[in-house]
């Protein structure tokens, strides 16, 4: 498991290191909110299209082998822009990266469903994004630091190192996990399966704690700067988000497999929380991030272990990268789409505003989820 959750930990590094830095030190690529927001959402978009695609290989080949596909990738799409340098090859390694995070993403996702029994799913997958939580609360923080000592380069350069490693690591650690024997799959019944509730509530949730993580992450140190923050500074704060996440998260998992905590109570109250803490975003000052990013974290913290076990409880197990692949799609939708809709609000008015708008988008979904049972195997063996 330990690979696994160093695969999870470098696609968060990666991703939050980067997204927390841009809009704080890089003047020469970020001349506007919307470049900065097709930057954030460029990454994502790139997942959103290719992580479904992905998903069904794993199932097909392996999850194994496009894990360390994906890792290998990361790290060749990192080095491109540490050798070259120029903000046109930042688009280049950001869309690279993107792509292969759609590849290692899923596949180690599924991994952790097929090496853990269903009575422990929401403990496998609350150690997993402790792990995943780690590398957002350290992205920020440390790609802060390496931005400041040597630039965007320095950051890529490290990710590249990171990324061979844990490839590396996972190469002679994971065991092959072969894949399973599938019946046929017409497209009718693949979307059945996706319309369903059992999927379709866990991915809502998990899209908008997506695009609540993603807009904190990526717009907050704006808000620092405007504040007269410094890099490092605006770095830590954003870093407590994730480190909120990454406490939650463990302890989430374990109170959903004791029974203490049902998936619909904990994802409406996860949506619920992210939303006060972008409301709170809007509030000025060191005193509003600082609200934002304990709220927004403890929402996230709550919401991804919970909408995962639902997901793997609920799918046939030679179907599991093909689900995680879609409810990767979902979450990176709310990925892209969070910085998307708050720099066109914040573009038209002010960054607040663009907070506020998301917030109200989040706190509508709780009034559909509340609405909807979320059921998957375990509960129906537990009724039986």
């Amino acid at each position: 498991m330990w690979p696994l959750y160093a695969a999870g930990f470098t696609t968060a590094f990666g991703a939050h290191g980067v997204a927390a830095s841009l809009g704080a030190r890089s003047a020469d690529a970020v001349t506007s909110l919307l470049v900065l927001g097709g930057l954030l959402a460029l990454y994502d978009g790139a997942e959103v299209l290719l992580k479904p695609v992905f998903g069904t290989l794993a199932d097909r080949v392996g999850a194994r082998p496009v894990l360390l596909g994906g890792l290998a990738a990361f790290a060749a799409a990192s080095a491109l822009y540490a050798v070259a340098g120029s903000p046109g090859w930042l688009w280049a390694a950001r869309l690279g990266q993107g792509a292969a995070a759609s590849a290692f993403s899923p596949a180690a996702s599924a991994l952790v469903a097929r090496l853990n029994p269903g009575v422990r799913h929401g403990r496998a997958f609350g150690s997993y994004g402790f792990y995943k939580s780690l590398g957002y609360t350290l992205g920020p923080l440390l790609g802060g630091v390496l931005v400041w000592a040597g630039g965007l380069r320095l950051l890529f350069a490290v990710l590249a190192v990171l990324a061979a490693v844990v490839a590396g690591w996972a190469l002679a650690a994971v065991p092959r996990v072969p894949p399973l024997p599938r019946r046929r799959q017409t497209l009718l019944d693949l979307g059945r399966r996706l319309a369903d509730p059992v999927f379709l509530v866990p991915t809502a949730a998990l899209a908008g704690a997506t695009a609540a993580l993603s807009a904190g992450v990526g717009f907050l140190p704006v808000s620092g700067a405007a504040a007269g923050l410094g890099t490092v500074a605006t770095g830590a704060a954003v870093s407590v988000l994730a480190a909120c996440g990454a406490v939650v998260q463990p302890r989430a998992g374990r109170a959903l497999d004791a029974g203490r905590l049902g998936l619909r109570t904990g994802l409406v109250c996860g949506l619920l929380l992210a939303a006060a803490g972008l409301a709170a975003a809007m509030l000025p000052g060191l005193t509003g991030i600082l609200l934002a990013a304990t709220l927004i974290g403890t929402g996230t913290g709550l919401i991804t272990p919970l909408g995962f076990a639902a997901l793997a409880s609920g799918t046939p197990a030679e179907r599991l990268g093909q689900t995680m692949g879609a409810a990767e799609l979902g979450r990176e939708l709310g990925d892209a789409g969070g910085p998307l809709l708050v720099a066109v609000v914040a573009s038209a008015t002010t960054l607040a505003y663009g907070f506020g708008a998301l917030a109200v988008v989040l706190a509508a979904g709780p009034a559909v989820a509340a609405g909807v049972a979320v059921r998957g195997r375990r509960d129906v063996q537990g009724q039986t």
